[in-house]
């Protein structure tokens, strides 16, 4: 049976050869893996600040490059196709994130109907007290859709690749930044794809 360690090292190598192939999409990854920190960081002195940092930039950048950026033909370096890529993704492949994004983006339209939240947050009297009260139905959102997947993998597979799974999405900030801090450089050069992404580094 697979160590942790092993699993980890494998989700993430597939992660990378399958949906890192743009050097715009891998720049975009090391900005939003240094979001990330930035906000782990601020969260131990305002919450608010941290959550706001990690959907509204770092999650951003992070789908952008992958929406946008990405090439979604055949995959020859890897030989698969983006509906297979999509099949062996084990956390949020590209669909999902969809649906993830959809409602991170509508979630704050409840407080136009209930600035309170049902009673839950304080009443909001400035633009500031709305976004706090955002920030806390962002942090619902995450808190959500980490819980959500790992209970599916649970299910699905069993609890060590959920845990794994979610061990992997807290660190890959860190991890991606090891792994793409060159990516501005090669795109300044006019590389727009990385050759090697499918060569056993990650």
């Amino acid at each position: 049976m697979s160590t942790f360690k092993e699993m980890l090292r494998e989700q993430r190598w597939d992660d990378h050869r399958y949906y890192h192939h743009s050097r715009i999409n891998q720049s975009l990854h090391l900005v939003s893996a240094a979001s990330f920190v930035a906000a782990y960081v601020t969260v131990f002195f305002n919450p608010v600040v941290a959550v706001l940092l990690a959907w509204g930039v770092a999650m951003v950048t992070r789908q952008s490059g992958h929406f946008f950026f990405e090439p979604k033909s055949y995959d020859v370096l890897n030989q698969a196709s983006h509906e297979e890529k999509e099949a062996i993704k084990v956390g949020y492949n590209l669909q999902r994130k969809i649906i993830l994004m959809v409602v991170w983006a509508l979630s704050p339209l409840v407080l136009w109907f209930d600035a309170s939240f049902f009673g839950l947050f304080a009443e909001p009297i400035d633009v500031w007290g709305f976004a706090e009260n955002t920030a806390w139905i962002w942090i619902g959102v995450a808190l959500g859709a980490l819980l959500f997947r790992a209970f599916q993998l649970f299910y699905l597979f069993n609890i060590r690749t959920g845990v794994v799974w979610m061990t992997k999405i807290l660190t890959d900030p860190f991890h991606d930044i090891y792994l793409y801090y060159k990516a501005p450089y090669f795109l300044f050069k006019g590389q727009l794809l990385d050759p090697d992404v499918n060569k056993r580094s990650a």
